[in-house]
């Protein structure tokens, strides 16, 4: 399971409530993050979250990372029988490397089938994606309350983030079966009785 949204859409607000919900219906449960995940995750986390680069350099890194995490975490866990929560995947390139950047997706294509490793008999695709929508001047606004240190990503302009938000949206629309899309405007009881009520009708 991928929770995908723009920088201040909410999505992080719900990673360990999400996680002690499936353990209370006796999944075992594995939280992870993207970029990271992995020592070296994590290392071209902090390039990427900080230093300027070609928008084609940042996919690479990102998808490098990806493969990492796939091999070294996401698949021994699912090969236990444990459910993944991850904050970001693939989706999340889609839509800041194509949508907000600008790249070719039929590049980002590529690199996701080689990742993912879709010539094999099991590619690691995600089943579900709970995608938490806010339009951009809200997210915009909850990050400025917030008084933290903005990371690359989070300081980009109004339009990319436009960008990214309609990527993720024609993402939803492109794959139906496996997105929820929740209004990130909601107060967080509202949002995880939607979600609740999704996982339970999938066989959560």
């Amino acid at each position: 399971m991928t929770l995908e949204g723009i920088d201040g859409a909410g999505k992080s607000s719900h990673v360990v409530w999400l996680a002690d919900f499936l353990r209370t219906r006796e999944k075992v449960v594995l939280s992870t993050r993207e970029p990271g995940g992995t020592a070296l995750g994590e290392k071209l986390r902090d390039h990427l979250l900080s230093e300027a680069m070609h928008p084609e350099t940042e996919a690479l890194l990102m998808f490098a990372a990806r493969k990492e995490h796939i091999a070294q975490v996401i698949l021994p866990a699912l090969e236990r029988g444990a459910w993944v929560i991850c904050d970001r995947f693939t989706d999340a390139s889609h839509a800041y490397q194509g949508g907000g950047k600008g790249l070719d997706r039929r590049r980002l294509i590529e690199l996701e089938r080689w990742v993912h490793g879709e010539e094999s008999s099991q590619p690691c695709e995600p089943d579900l994606t709970l995608l938490f929508d806010v339009p951009c001047e809200v997210a915009r606004e909850r990050i400025a309350l917030a008084g933290r240190h903005l990371d690359r990503f989070e300081q980009e302009d109004a339009k990319f983030h436009d960008r990214v938000r309609y990527a993720y949206l024609e993402r939803a629309r492109k794959f139906p079966e496996r997105f929820c899309v929740l209004d990130g405007q909601k107060n967080l009881e509202a949002i995880r009785e939607e979600i609740t009520a999704w996982l339970v009708e999938r066989g959560a």
